[in-house]
């Protein structure tokens, strides 16, 4: 038996350490060692190899963005919708898919292969939504990428949003989106939550709907979100994002309304480097962090992934596509220091998140596509824990990415001449 590419010696999530055989786009094998021909043989020397990192939200029409007309002052949401409603009129077709695709570039450095990007609506031109198809496009031999039909300014509270919301699902937009804490009132916000699950339902698509970002213990439209999956038989393809309103809710309360979204199978996708940036900002101390129940949220047995958000754009002035950045922020603010809950953390940036995608296709096993990575780390913590370089990417089983690896040099009299800052705990 040939392969067009094996990966020797990596370690696995699961502590084994394997090959992994390569043909066409499909892993075929998956073995303590394969003695087989190949086109190309790359040597893990017992580093991770990982499924593909997943973002499974993002803002791909704004990023990269930064400083364009100006910069949020406040750091607050609100001022960031305003300045996007600032930025979106200077917005060209060629700008557009000019920093998304420099933005996919990054992505495919950091093994970050499949993004569900939420896309504004309230544009009469739908000039994001043309661009990012386009992108997805050029991007499909490599990237797995997503569209969601995101009405920013609010499905009802804007004037042609809802038209728009409709004619870019007809256009291709993949996932019905929307923001019902952003309406004018609550009653206009639990409305829009339902007519937006009866068009996915009616068009069997996914939903995501940024749902209760907002440090308002009041905003519950994520009760309305769990319902309405429930009653039209949308389980599985819901998914409420943000849900920041949920940390300063009362505990009573939210002892009831997490059951009603593990019933639902709704997942929850928290955005912590976001979250913990503008959430809290009109507190004075204590202040609040924002993030979501997470370590709840696990316990009754919902889904929930970690989610980018932002890379330097009206919201966020920092990002560089890497998942290990957003797992890691997530691990600290959600205190899921456990070894156990560590290593969900790294799975919450891979394999949950591609749950969350529906993306059945990713995945180290046998028959499933051959895009994976190799990081400079043994495991999953430690992945985390250094957030380890990619030394190799590949996807669809072509090698897309890969750097040498690297130790710093030291000049220390007695001292070992290099360091990597790898741990292997004393037996």
């Amino acid at each position: 038996m040939t392969f067009d590419l094996i990966v020797k010696d990596g370690t696995l999530a699961d502590g084994r350490v394997a090959d992994i055989g390569i043909s066409g786009e499909t892993i075929t094998a998956i073995e303590p060692l394969i003695e087989a021909d190949a086109g190309r043989v790359i040597n893990a020397t017992g580093n991770l190899v990982s499924q593909p990192f997943v973002d499974p939200h993002f803002h791909m029409d704004a990023t990269l963005s930064y400083g364009i007309p100006r910069i949020n002052a406040s750091g607050t949401l609100l001022e960031g919708i305003a300045l996007w409603g600032e930025l979106k009129p200077l917005l060209t077709h060629e700008s557009v898919t000019e920093r998304a695709l420099a933005y996919c570039d990054w992505a495919v450095s950091m093994g970050l292969l499949a993004i569900r990007t939420h896309v504004d609506t309230c544009d009469d031109r739908l000039l994001a939504v043309e661009a990012l198809l386009d992108v997805k496009k050029t991007v499909a031999p490599y990237i797995d990428l997503q569209l969601v039909a995101f009405p920013q300014d609010g499905f009802y509270r804007d004037p042609t949003a809802r038209e728009n919301t409709l004619r870019a699902l007809d256009m291709g937009v993949d996932v019905v989106g929307g923001i019902p804490h952003f309406e004018r009132t609550m009653e206009d916000g639990r409305r829009s939550v339902t007519e937006l699950c009866e068009i996915a339902e009616k068009r069997g698509l996914m939903v995501d709907v940024h749902c209760d970002e907002t440090d308002d213990p009041m905003s519950r439209h994520i009760e309305q979100l769990a319902y309405e999956t429930q009653r039209l038989g949308l389980q599985g393809r819901v998914a409420g994002s943000h849900l920041t309103s949920m940390h300063s809710m009362d505990n009573y309360y939210v002892s009831k309304l997490l059951p009603l979204i593990a019933e639902a199978s709704v997942s929850a996708i928290p955005n912590p480097l976001i979250n913990i940036v503008i959430q809290g900002r009109h507190d004075t101390y204590p202040k609040r962090r924002g993030l979501t129940r997470v370590p709840e949220m696990l316990k009754h047995g919902i889904r929930v992934g970690w989610g980018q958000d932002c890379v330097l754009d009206p919201w966020y002035p920092l990002g560089t596509a890497d998942m290990l950045d957003v797992a890691f922020m997530g691990l600290h603010v959600a205190q899921l220091t456990s070894p156990a809950d560590m290593a969900h953390c790294f799975d919450m940036v891979t394999k949950v998140n591609a749950e969350i995608l529906g993306l059945d296709h990713l995945g180290l096993e046998v028959g499933k596509r051959a895009s994976l990575v190799v990081l400079d780390a043994g495991n999953r913590v430690e992945a985390l824990r250094l957030r380890a370089e990619r030394l190799c990417v590949i996807s669809r089983g072509k090698v897309v990415a890969e750097r040498e690896k690297r130790a710093t040099k030291l000049m220390l009299a007695g001292r070992p001449g290099t360091v990597e800052r790898r741990h292997t705990p004393p037996a």
